[in-house]
């Protein structure tokens, strides 16, 4: 089994358009039943634990025929600082482990390849606009894999409250679009409503929380996970579709409102396999709720972790020795 750190993979190059591609592979696998992603098992904790998050994933790739085991505990809702995220990887054709691994770049990667391939299939026809709300790990890589997926795109706007987020947020960015350049807004509500795609990412008090009826018609919300999105943002929506609808029901309940029923009407590997629309009208107001499955980090832990054993990086380990 190989052991690869945080360092060892930091500063591995996966372009956008291979993490895109390569979830996009994996959410089709699944799709067509060549993979299995149960539903993510979270564990609440105690009050006194400080709000922490405790969570693991189990799936097979049918792609890669690698089964993933990823875990994940932060402590406190405050700080990433104590966010710890693992994944090991199974090759199920030696039956034998293949790595463990840090698994802050991977969810870092495959996260904002999601968001893309949900505004790639979910946006109005002729979408020129995107809103980044949230500057923090899963939202930094989010513009250039935006504009990647969707290169007609004109204008890009980012809010953001901490000013390393801000800074970093622009000089990844600009890494990978030096000619373009990005808005920073201050107004949530008005920069929400003059945007075609909206991506929220965002913890609960940094701004007001945004509302599906901020809109326009034929506008895109997509909450990746985020606490900045206002209770009831499923039932204002037009149209509603989830990475999966078994994980919304875990960790996006408070989305219903007052209902208290999650109603989704796709869910995106069936929109991407071609099994289901990515809305139904060019004026629907479509809500997208995005929680990660496992079956989209084994490529791309995967992908990182052969990089990174071809580079001469990490630790060989024989555990049964």
């Amino acid at each position: 089994m190989h052991i690869l750190t945080r360092s060892d993979l930091a500063d591995l190059h996966v372009s956008p358009q291979d993490v895109i591609g390569a979830v996009e592979d994996a959410y089709i696998a699944y799709a067509e039943g060549r993979s299995r992603c149960p539903t993510k098992l979270m564990l609440p904790l105690p009050e006194e634990s400080r709000d922490s998050v405790s969570y693991s994933m189990l799936g097979y790739d049918g792609n890669l025929e690698q089964l993933g085991f990823k875990t994940s505990y932060r402590q406190g809702s405050t700080t990433n600082e104590k966010y710890y995220t693992t994944i090991s990887l199974y090759d199920d054709d030696t039956g034998l482990p293949f790595a463990l691994m840090d698994c802050q770049r991977v969810g870092a990667s495959r996260t904002p390849a999601t968001t893309a391939l949900i505004a790639r299939a979910c946006a109005k026809p002729g979408a020129t606009s995107a809103l980044m709300i949230g500057t923090g790990v899963q939202g930094v890589n989010t513009l250039p894999y935006l504009l990647t997926a969707l290169p007609e795109l004109e204008h890009l706007r980012l809010f953001g409250t901490h000013p390393d987020g801000i800074a970093l947020s622009l000089k990844t960015f600009a890494e990978q679009f030096p000619d373009r350049e990005i808005e920073l807004v201050e107004d949530v509500p008005s920069a929400v409503a003059s945007s075609d795609i909206v991506v929220a990412a965002s913890g609960r008090a940094a701004h007001p929380q945004v509302q599906t009826s901020w809109l326009e018609p034929g506008g895109l919300l997509i909450s990746v996970a985020s606490k900045g999105v206002a209770s009831g943002a499923l039932q204002d929506a037009d149209y509603t579709l989830a990475t999966n609808t078994g994980q919304l029901g875990v960790t996006g309940t408070r989305l219903a409102g007052n209902s208290g029923k999650a109603h989704v009407d796709a869910e995106l590997p069936d929109i991407l396999a071609g099994k289901a629309p990515g809305r139904r009208s060019e004026t629907d107001r479509v809500f997208a709720f995005s929680s990660g499955m496992i079956i989209t980090d084994i490529p791309v832990a995967h992908t990182l972790a052969t990089r990174a054993i071809a580079a001469g990086r990490g630790q060989e380990v024989n555990l049964w020795r």
